[in-house]
């Protein structure tokens, strides 16, 4: 005799489960994980109580093919090295969470392009693309003009294009007032350390801080390269400087246009003993700057807010009519700008 088959202790709760314990029907059950979705508030508590009992939770990709919505937005990123998108990232996702919404976070690099990115978001069928990386490259924007039912927004960098909106600190100002911050303190000599170049997106920051200086009287007197937003790139960018310049000639400060950087300059100046004879200020005020170590000079971008205008122009398109924004930041006073040597 054949005895039945037990049901297995992992079997899935399904909504048809939940509306048979409490005798309703399977749309009521639904209706109750829906928002604004029209359902008696008693049933509601009910639905959601039983839920709560059996385990059971509702099947978001399964609800995407009806409602056309994933509720998933990418997140596309380039230098993980660099601290400050690190936390660009953590703010996202927060805020993203909070609205009920989920990340796919999609790392480029020379393996993997942003148009294959691209392509991967539209398959995930992603409700919008916030893009954090340095360059978008013609691939990407061909496949994004394509695909207009994706929005897109470039985070904490400004784009050239056009029907690409961007949200951004406004780094022209920042730039113009780092460079009257160090004219204040008597430099002359000043350079400036960039970070890996950009294709259609830019940060200004070096023109507002070139301008200014020119406008005073002052010209840049080198600008020196990093290929990547990494702590030893800045440091070692700076130790070449050092070793091909003699001490005479050498500048007396130095704009670098992320915190990383800046920490690395710092540790090239501290390797060779010339701490306080180069002043140093970064950007973006990342955590660690304000190590008594460090004590780094800086510019704060507002990254909240940043991120909640993106998130806006993602959900919320014809509210802000696909505007770019650039917000003001803030000069934060240490100690690294002081050159005392």
């Amino acid at each position: 005799m054949t005895m039945p088959r037990a049901k297995s202790p992992t079997k899935k709760i399904t909504a048809t489960d939940v509306a048979e314990r409490v005798g309703v029907s399977k749309w009521t059950v639904s209706r109750a994980f829906t928002d604004g979705a029209s359902i008696a508030p008693d049933v509601r508590e009910k639905v959601l109580q039983v839920a709560a009992e059996m385990g059971y939770s509702p099947n978001l990709l399964a609800r995407s093919l009806s409602t056309r919505s994933t509720r998933l937005i990418a997140l596309v990123v380039d230098e993980l090295g660099n601290p400050n998108q690190l936390y660009m990232l953590s703010e996202a996702t927060r805020q993203l969470q909070a609205k009920g919404f989920s990340s796919l976070l999609l790392n480029l690099s020379p393996e993997y392009g942003a148009g294959a990115a691209l392509r991967l978001a539209d398959q995930f069928q992603v409700d919008g693309i916030m893009f954090m990386g340095t360059s978008l490259d013609q691939e990407l924007i061909e496949l994004a003009q394509k695909i207009r039912r994706i929005p897109l927004v470039v985070v904490s960098r400004n784009s050239s294009l056009a029907n690409i909106p961007y949200v951004t600190t406004d780094g022209y100002a920042a730039g113009a007032e780092i460079a009257d911050l160090f004219l204040a303190e008597g430099y002359r000599r000043i350079g400036h350390m960039a970070g890996p170049d950009s294709d259609r997106t830019e940060l200004r920051r070096l023109d507002g801080f070139r301008d200014r200086l020119q406008a005073r009287g002052v010209a840049l007197d080198c600008v020196l390269k990093a290929p990547h937003y990494r702590r030893d790139e800045g440091m070692q960018s700076l130790l070449r400087y050092l070793g091909a310049t003699p001490r005479a000639q050498r500048i007396e400060a130095l704009f670098c246009e992320s915190d990383i950087l800046a920490l690395g300059a710092l540790d090239a100046l501290t390797s060779m003993g010339a701490r306080q004879r180069i002043a140093v200020v970064g950007f973006d005020d990342i955590e660690i700057a304000s190590a008594p170590a460090y004590a780094l000079t800086t510019f704060r971008q507002p990254t909240d807010y940043l991120v909640a205008e993106a998130i806006r122009r993602l959900l919320e398109p014809d509210s802000v009519a696909q505007q770019s924004l650039m917000a003001p930041g803030t000069l934060v006073l240490r100690s690294s700008h002081h050159r005392l040597g």
